[in-house]
């Protein structure tokens, strides 16, 4: 549950908009007018602020501007009926998280919240290293290995400098919770920490999404739209997966580091910005540089600071403090008696590869435990949560059913040959795993979105676009 201020002078709006946010699980406080919505945030700071630009007395940029003041971590959302007006641009600049123009989408609206909120939560939330499993917050970086307490050691060095940060490891190893470390130790701590992951934004988007763009600058493009970059003015990026970026936005990164310039799409004036780098990948930028896929100059401009992570099979000696952390919160998260781990289940954590990491590990014990019947997990059930061979008759059956799979595969792709095959197997796929999610959760909406990784709205959306029912609890 998120704490949520609305600001607006429109009550109507204001009530209508709190209701629909209460229901979502969010703690709603409303302001009627800026001046009184900045004294709330000094009496008690939210997790996000939603504010309107038109009131009576003092507007909403007057009272994002005292607001930034007073905490520039807190993600403001900006309302405007007047959304090609230049107020709406200046909210943005001035580092709101986005604006949305009245009347608006609700499924949009929400999804974008929920974007807010998480951006809010990496920024404020402490990332602890080495702490212990009973006491450690939730995203703490575990583990008192050599190999980590090197790894801590290069934080404490880098964080209070201005380098970039090149962060390398497998997938699942924590980049991302070593690149809020590092910029929770860094004088920028107090401004914007944005993380835009180079590989979920399609290609075509990603500059415009990094840069921005003016007015006209391609069909479309009806306002001037201001890029996370320049968002983040003062504070800290973290561009994920950057060994996956486009080699035409690389240019301008690397323009971004020698420079401190960017240039919005369609342009023609750069801007100076001051903003601090930390990337992330877990390919082999050597052979990209290699293969033409990556420039060269940029991957030596990124190697000021690099951080290893290692992968999870090369320190076995935190697998079991990693495992006792991530019950005891997955147990408090799912509101589940946590059983512990029994000492078979224990060898089996020790002696798995663990190709997916550290995330693998997290996503077996959440299974784990939603199946466990109150006994301590054993060497069994965890085989079964990661889908390891525990006998030679699994291990046909798993043949099997991967065999039975395939034939469902091209018998559809047979009938249904150039009538979009692909789209219709997807949303079959779609079907079932969010139905098996729901009925894994007794159609608890919340938990399933929880469990399928998801935000609330998306899993609902996707429920309707499927035609699922949900017969029981839906909150």
């Amino acid at each position: 549950m998120a704490s949520i201020l609305i600001v607006d002078d429109d009550s109507q709006l204001r009530n209508s908009f709190g209701k629909l946010l209460g229901q979502e699980g969010h703690d709603i406080r409303m302001a009627s007018s800026g001046e009184s919505g900045v004294q709330m945030v000094r009496e008690a700071l939210p997790d996000l602020i939603i504010m309107d630009v038109r009131m009576p007395g003092m507007d909403g940029l007057e009272a994002f501007n005292l607001i930034r003041e007073y905490d520039q971590r807190v993600p403001v959302i900006i309302m405007t009926a007047f959304g090609t007006t230049e107020t709406a641009i200046k909210a943005t600049k001035m580092g709101a998280f986005d604006y949305i123009l009245k009347p608006f989408d609700i499924p949009e609206v929400l999804d974008l919240i929920e974007q807010a909120l998480e951006a809010g939560r990496l920024a404020r939330e402490h990332v602890e290293m080495g702490g212990a499993p009973n006491d450690a917050p939730a995203g703490a970086l575990i583990g008192n290995s050599r190999a980590m307490n090197e790894i801590y050691k290069a934080i404490g060095r880098s964080a209070p400098t201005d380098a970039l940060v090149l962060i390398r490891g497998e997938s699942g190893t924590g980049k991302e919770l070593v690149a809020r470390a590092v910029y929770q130790h860094s004088e920028r701590s107090g401004k914007p920490f944005l993380v835009i992951n180079c590989v979920a934004i399609p290609d075509t988007l990603l500059e415009s999404e990094l840069f921005g763009y003016e007015r006209g600058a391609f069909t479309g493009a009806n306002t001037r739209r201001v890029g996370k970059i320049e968002q983040a003015d003062g504070g800290t990026v973290m561009l994920d997966e950057i060994g996956d970026m486009p080699l035409g936005v690389q240019a301008k990164i690397l323009r971004l580091l020698q420079e401190k310039k960017i240039e919005r799409l369609g342009g023609r004036s750069p801007m100076d910005v001051d903003v601090r780098i930390i990337a992330a990948t877990n390919r082999d930028l050597e052979e990209a540089v290699k293969e033409g896929r990556f420039r060269e100059d940029l991957y030596y401009r990124l190697k000021v600071v690099t951080i290893e992570l290692p992968p999870l099979r090369d320190r076995t000696e935190d697998i079991v403090p990693l495992a006792e952390y991530f019950l005891n919160r997955l147990s408090v998260e799912m509101d589940l008696p946590n059983p512990g781990i029994s000492e078979d289940g224990l060898r089996f954590l020790q002696t798995y590869r663990w190709p997916g990491n550290v995330r693998e590990l997290s996503n077996t014990l959440q299974k784990a435990l939603i199946f466990n019947r109150g006994t301590a997990i054993s060497h069994e059930e965890l085989a079964q949560a990661v889908g390891a061979d525990t006998g030679r008759e699994q291990e046909e059956d798993v043949l099997d059913d991967e065999d039975r799979f395939r034939r469902t595969i091209r018998k559809a792709l047979a009938e249904n040959a150039g009538k979009n095959a692909f789209e219709m197997l997807m949303n079959r796929a779609g079907r079932m795993i969010i139905g098996e999610a729901l009925e894994i959760t007794d159609g608890n909406r919340t938990r399933a979105a929880k469990l399928l990784g998801l935000t609330r709205p998306t899993l609902i959306a996707r429920i309707e676009k499927y035609g699922l029912k949900t017969s029981t609890k839906v909150e």
